[in-house]
């Protein structure tokens, strides 16, 4: 036998730093995309438009101060130093967050739980109303260069925007594993242009870098009073994006996703916001116009359209991908009928593709561009989603940080102090530009919120109806042993939403057809609140008697139950089935709507509606069509 030489402490060193390198560039194109274009429309949405401040020397100084610190206090303080140790198993976001909380069961639990499974929920709302707004934002400020590039032209840049992003939600059924590998590259050459366009404007008025100096930020309240509150929800688009911080945690790790923020993207987007701030001390009338793209020397100008459009679409694709991550989870936790997920590369478990999800992002993206217009127009509708996400982040960490983390109550207070104060404020002037458009995210976070908390509570009231129908086990199995001669050759799997006595479904195929088969499985799948559940830990079975068995598989939020994969595992403990002879028995319930308690009429209409359009349990669980068996019954809800 050959021995194996292990790598000497250098050269694993050095495989290390790269792999490190090659994650790193992989944040840039998923993580940095919506925050990265941000100067594409944040610090011009300050000086311009309804709500836009006189651009004199000190409102620059001012204006630039607060997104130097705003960059600094909220993502590389709040969310780097701090929201990213709340890692669920190695995943990040809203939804791993809220599930990290105290779980049901616990000693108060009941009420707490309830507010903040509650705001978890509408944070994770808020999120589609991200992926609706982000691509219209992005594409449109990007084409609008267009304006100067092509004095005129001003009429075909929604039509052109339009376009795109048509084209944009088109690419994403075929998936991202191929056209991905070239998002990092081709964010750092975006970063690298910006910075350096920045960088280059910055020499023409360098004095505009003493605006890192705090106070300046103060005076610039002091002197505007409530109009300077106001322009913080203009401020507050330079941030956009944290969340994708947290929320692609699990894909890349805390360290690239750092690493990539402290070497490449701040010290670009700085760069480019003081070249933006330098521009304007040197030409006032710049404010009214675009900014970034006036930074550009004339022959730059059709590149740098051209690159923004692809750094705009490379945004937008993140945040429709994570609008497709946070709907399986909402599936997985059973806030979602589920949905057909079609997985798009057969090596990146996160590359899926939900259609449904996909085309309705699209219309309302589309329904955007053709109603605001305008990239200034929007900024108004965008804030309120990113700042009532940020406040919901910093409650629901600082209740973790208590509860799990066992911080002292001094600890929580100053944290919240300091973020909920920022959070607050951002959110506070966004909420002042609710007519001008602030409503659209807040109506799009509600309605699917709406739909998640009538999907839970319905299937909740659902499972009480049918256990109410349900006969204890030992009942069921004792009148199976007086009747021998009903068995009959084979393998039966009943699939059970509930680990606790006979499906109906049993009790059904006994009536109707008289027959239980020798072998009888009955099998759950349960969801915990966990991202993935160790193979080790995903099959607990109990073996009752006559040929009965319980199995329940556990599955984690991230994860997706096979039936192929759960049978792998049941024979490995020793119960003989053969799949492809087995019968799956399924329960398919029509919902009654009555006057019970439990919902409203018109929500028990929206839950019915839910479960029939939901994708069947046969195409979710990937079990073969010409095996399964569909009892169906009437139940009054």
């Amino acid at each position: 036998m050959t021995a194996v030489t292990p790598l000497s402490p250098s050269v694993t060193g050095e495989a290390s730093r790269n792999y490190q390198l090659l994650l790193s560039l992989g944040a840039l194109g998923v993580v940095y995309g919506d925050i990265g274009t941000s100067p594409l429309y944040a610090l011009r949405e300050c000086f311009f438009g309804p709500h836009g401040i006189e651009p004199t020397r000190a409102n620059v100084f001012g204006v630039l101060s607060l997104i130097f610190w705003s960059l600094i206090l909220v993502i590389s303080i709040k969310y780097l130093v701090f929201v990213m140790r709340a890692d669920n198993r190695g995943e990040g976001g809203i939804l791993a967050l809220m599930s990290l909380l105290r779980p049901i069961g616990s000693p108060g639990a009941g009420r707490s739980r309830s507010l903040l499974i509650a705001l978890g929920l509408f944070g994770a709302a808020l999120l589609y109303g991200d992926g609706v707004i982000t691509p219209a934002i992005t594409v449109l400020s990007a084409i609008e260069g267009l304006e100067i590039a092509v004095p005129g032209i001003s009429h075909w840049v929604v039509p052109i925007t339009v376009i795109i992003i048509i084209s944009l939600f088109m690419l994403q059924r075929h998936g991202t594993a191929g056209i991905g590998r070239i998002f990092g590259p081709l964010m750092l050459v975006w970063f690298v242009a910006i910075g350096g366009l920045g960088g280059f404007r910055l020499l023409s008025a360098p004095e505009v870098l003493v605006a890192m100096l705090p106070h300046h930020g103060l005076l610039f309240f002091l002197r505007n009073g409530f109009h300077g509150f106001v322009v913080l929800g203009s401020v507050v688009l330079v941030v956009t994006g944290g969340e994708a911080l947290y929320a692609d945690m699990g894909h890349f790790g805390k360290q690239p996703i750092k690493n990539a923020w402290f070497s490449i993207v701040l010290p670009a987007l700085l760069l480019n916001y003081f070249g933006q701030g330098s521009l304007m001390l040197t030409d006032p009338a710049a404010a009214a116009q675009h900014t970034f793209f006036r930074m550009a020397p004339t022959w730059a100008l059709v590149p740098l359209i051209v690159l923004a459009t692809l750094a705009a679409s490379v945004a937008s694709q993140a945040v429709i991908s994570g609008a497709f991550s946070i709907t399986r989870q909402a599936v997985q936790l059973g806030y979602s009928p589920r949905l057909a997920i079609r997985h798009t590369s057969a090596r990146e478990i996160g590359q899926i593709y939900i259609s449904t999800i996909n085309w309705s992002l699209m219309i309302a993206t589309i329904l955007l561009v053709l109603n605001f217009r305008s990239a200034s127009n929007l900024a108004a509708a965008y804030g309120i989603a990113v700042t009532s996400t940020m406040v919901i982040t910093t409650v629901l960490f600082s209740t973790l940080a208590r509860e799990r983390w066992k911080w002292s109550l001094g600890a929580v207070v100053a944290f919240q102090a300091i973020f909920l104060t920022i959070d607050l404020s951002f959110f506070g002037a966004n909420a002042t530009k609710i007519i001008q458009g602030g409503w659209v995210p807040v109506v799009i976070a509600g309605a699917i919120y709406i739909i998640m908390t009538t999907w839970k509570r319905g299937r909740a009231i659902l499972a009480e109806r049918l256990t109410q129908r349900t006969m204890p086990t030992d009942l069921f199995l004792a009148e199976v042993g007086r009747h021998p001669e009903r068995r009959v050759a084979g393998t039966a799997i009943f699939m059970t939403g509930s680990a606790q006595g006979v499906p109906p479904a049993l009790m059904h195929n006994l009536k109707h057809n008289k027959v239980i088969h020798e072998q009888v499985i009955l099998l759950t799948v349960v969801t915990r609140e966990v991202p993935h559940v160790a193979q080790s830990e995903r099959i607990e079975m109990e073996p009752l008697q006559s040929g009965f068995y319980r199995v329940i598989a556990f599955y984690g939020f991230m994860d997706e139950p096979r039936m192929a994969e759960i049978m792998t595992a049941i024979r490995a403990r020793g119960i003989l089935v053969q799949p492809l002879t087995a019968t799956f028995f399924l329960g398919r319930d029509t919902i009654i709507v009555t006057d019970r308690p439990g919902l409203p009429r018109w929500r028990k209409r929206l839950f019915a509606i839910l479960q029939r359009n939901a994708l069947s349990a046969t195409a979710f669980f990937g079990i073969p069509y010409n095996q399964v068996v569909e009892l169906g019954a009437q139940i009054e809800l």
